[in-house]
């Protein structure tokens, strides 16, 4: 899965690629999210790895013996860097953010509106809660905005499942 835009900005991602090894089988609505959170990630994100210089980047996300993968290279191809993370700090959280996900799609086709509401607000709360982990667990190495690092999780949510 890859995606691809441009903007003025340097110090951003403007081509995404997600391997496609890496990635769990994903329900429709799963799907639908990884795909918007790549589109969304394209058209607006702040990403600057720690003494790459200028970008624009081009980013590659994989699972290589259960590490999370930040292939890292400029706008064209040169490699920049490779970051390694453990998912181990991830598990917990990814478990309990699709746990709520599957009871918002549910209550999305049987709740009322204030069931919906409170699950999504819970949804949210959670996600935030992964965006922040990944934020401080990059924090010395590639430095990402709230909404960057949002979309980020999203999409390392993709490899989690199996």
């Amino acid at each position: 899965m890859t995606g691809e835009t441009e903007s003025a900005n340097p110090m951003r991602i403007v081509k995404i690629e997600l391997d496609e090894r890496s990635l769990a089988r994903a329900t429709a609505d799963i799907e639908h999210e990884r795909k918007v959170a790549v589109y969304d990630l394209l058209e607006e994100n702040c990403f600057e790895p720690v003494g790459a210089g200028e970008g624009p980047f081009e980013l590659r996300l994989s699972i290589v013996e259960r590490r999370l993968v930040f292939e890292v290279r400029r706008e064209g191809g040169e490699p920049v860097g490779q970051v390694h993370l453990s998912m181990t700090p991830f598990r917990k959280i990814i478990k309990d953010y699709f746990m709520l996900c599957e009871s918002y799609y549910d209550a999305i086709r049987n709740a009322a509106p204030a069931q919906i509401e409170t699950v999504d607000m819970a949804r949210r709360s959670m996600h935030n809660e992964g965006s922040d982990i990944l934020r401080e667990r990059l924090q010395d190495k590639i430095h990402l905005d709230e909404n960057t690092a949002r979309r980020l999780f999203t999409l390392i949510c993709s490899f989690h499942l199996r």
